[in-house]
């Protein structure tokens, strides 16, 4: 996701790259790279170059930015950009350093690293730098976030690393089990977005679903309803509300109090499950209100900081 000062999110496409491993040139990257998941001859393969938040692969990484930059600023710019990257707050300095290193040799003049739930706090609209206590959630690809704020600054913050990545693999793993049927991804990915919940619903909804029977080894086709990827994913969900308990415990009273008056606020692409702000208020006792385009948190939050660096000093980590 990219975000641009004075003209919004300008790009948002999957960190995915795909690599021809003849001639070891990077042949798609974004939606085109996801595409290919899962159909790839032996010659290309598909990197996710940032598992978990952080840096796996730093070659790819470090393409993978400067096509983005590229594509966001045109190949002939005069000026190196300046970067804002978010990072979880869990990273440790050398992940840290890792992320700075790769935005400075994809050809940023100067690389900010700031912590992710800071960031989805900013652009969710919550005022960070007031005295009373703020508490998000960030749901992403591959952590989950949670954190309160106060003052600019994290007062308590834990993360789990299960998110969206982990829900998706929930689905195809019981798919598996329980209809002996193989689905890739992207198979997967679709079930949760067109019909995954996060509580039972009295109206399920299907979905017809195309996979490789492992019995047989042929293609089959089968119907999935709304409430078995609602069991499907329980375990997952349970893993996000143990960590949003952790954090509520670990929490000084006086801040406990302004969280139960003002709720918790859910962002990042994962709280676009359906059902799940109601799930989460169901288990702590706590209201919990879903950010406005939870999806574009993170990168709004990043441009908010980029364009006031002064204001936020606090809240951003290091710039090299």
């Amino acid at each position: 996701m990219v975000f641009l000062p004075g003209k919004g999110v300008v790009l948002e496409e999957p960190s995915v790259v795909a690599v021809s491993l003849d001639e070891n040139k990077i042949l798609a990257v974004g939606e085109a790279a996801k595409a290919m998941t899962g159909r790839t001859p032996d010659t290309i393969r598909v990197y996710r170059p940032l598992r978990n938040g952080v840096i796996a692969d730093f070659r790819v990484t470090q393409a993978m930015l400067k096509y983005f930059i590229d594509k966001v600023s045109g190949r002939f710019r005069f000026l190196k950009p300046e970067l804002m990257i978010g990072i979880p707050a869990g990273a440790t300095s050398t992940e840290r350093r890792a992320v700075i290193e790769a935005g400075l040799n994809a050809g940023a003049k100067a690389v900010y690293v700031a912590k992710e739930p800071i960031l989805a706090a900013i652009g969710a609209g919550i005022p960070i730098n007031s005295c009373s206590g703020n508490m998000i959630i960030d749901i992403g690809g591959g952590t989950t976030e949670v954190a309160i704020i106060s003052l600019g600054g994290i007062v308590t913050c834990h993360s789990v690393r299960t998110a969206g990545d982990k829900i998706d693999l929930a689905i195809s793993d019981y798919i598996k089990k329980k209809y002996n049927l193989a689905v890739g991804e992207q198979t997967a990915e679709e079930i949760k977005i067109k019909i995954g919940t996060a509580l039972p619903e009295k109206e399920e909804r299907k979905l017809s679903i195309r996979g490789r029977d492992l019995i047989l080894g042929l293609p089959r086709t089968i119907k999935v309803s709304s409430n078995e990827v609602c069991e499907a994913t329980a375990d997952t969900l349970t893993d996000i509300i143990q960590v949003i308990k952790l954090v509520l415990r670990d929490t000084p009273p006086e801040l406990s109090a302004d969280i139960i008056d003002k709720g918790m606020v859910l962002a990042g692409g994962g709280s676009l499950l359906r059902n799940i702000s109601e799930l989460l208020s169901q288990a702590t006792g706590v209201p919990c209100i879903l950010a406005e385009e939870p999806l574009h948190c993170v990168a709004k939050g990043a441009g908010v900081v980029l364009e006031n660096l002064e204001v936020y000093k606090k809240s951003i980590m290091t710039k090299k």
